[in-house]
């Protein structure tokens, strides 16, 4: 059942726990996390990323993720993760899809300002919210340690002002955290003094991008610290390659096969760590 993450994000709030977002590239990986949501009887929000209209038609994309949300038996927040351009976040809204994301990170706080109310004004009144983004997260291939990655954090004035402007549904931060794998074998450094001044000054669901490769203990303490979403895409992947070239696949179909576990895995851990079971405690 396609749900909006309104009331999941409450509970979330309210009982210190986070959602896994988990990103879809292809009818296998939707129906592996749907799978998996269904198994453990949890919510899940199941993600599209502009993007990733590179390894899939846009169009394909939206279509594969309403099928599997829609005939989910938990609840499923059907969102487009890193909407850049109008016509494609519009695009999305039309067709269904109850959530957006509106990514003008990289522009200043004024335009960012500007980009993310045009997206709340035509969302709202479709019943649809919005996520967006102040700071930015960079990418991990960059991330050698705190000082010198290429994020710009997030800070609780700049989070309170943009909104009070915009009237977002949910906000992604910069604390430390970046997109992809890191370099090397680091582990980011999480700002969580930071995290917990933003959280305590504003009431807005908090995003945790650039989840991958964070570290089991540091996703945990934000899911439980005031982060109530937290994307996961890369080590979805690498878990699925990992796992066909475990396995003496023998065909195509085997290697389907040991991908949608390797996944379905990974996907199941992150439930744990972000505490997602409070949910029906």
């Amino acid at each position: 059942m396609i749900v909006t993450s309104k009331e999941l994000y409450k509970i979330a709030q309210e009982k210190n726990f986070a959602i896994p977002a988990a990103n879809y590239i292809d009818a296998l990986s939707a129906e592996a996390h749907i799978e998996v949501a269904e198994k453990l009887n949890l919510p899940l929000i199941l993600e599209f990323a502009e993007a990733h209209e590179t390894l899939l038609p846009f169009e394909d994309g939206l279509e594969i993720g309403k099928y599997y949300a829609e005939k989910a038996k938990v609840p499923v927040v059907l969102h487009l993760d890193h909407g850049t351009t109008k016509e494609r976040i519009f695009q999305a809204i039309d067709f269904g899809f109850r959530s957006v994301m509106i990514d003008a990170s990289s522009y200043s706080f004024e335009e960012n300002v500007k980009r993310t109310k045009e997206i709340v004004d035509y969302a709202h009144l479709r019943g649809v919210v919005v996520e967006a983004e102040i700071g930015h997260v960079g990418e991990g291939e960059e991330y050698d340690d705190q000082e010198s990655n290429n994020n710009i954090y997030t800070t609780a004035a700049e989070a309170k002002a943009f909104v009070e402007a915009t009237g977002v549904d949910s906000l992604a931060i910069s604390i430390g955290t970046a997109h992809g794998s890191y370099k090397a074998a680091a582990t980011p450094v999480i700002d969580f003094d930071r995290l917990k001044e933003i959280a305590a000054t504003i009431d807005t669901p908090l995003v945790l991008h650039g989840g991958s490769s964070s570290g089991d203990e540091n996703l945990n303490k934000c899911a439980t610290n005031g982060i109530s979403k937290v994307n996961i895409y890369t080590d979805l992947c690498v878990a699925a390659y990992n796992k066909a070239q475990e396995t003496d696949c023998k065909n195509y179909h085997e290697m389907k096969a040991a991908m949608k576990a390797g996944m379905q895995e990974c996907l199941e851990h992150y439930y744990e760590v972000f505490e997602t079971k409070k949910f029906n405690d």
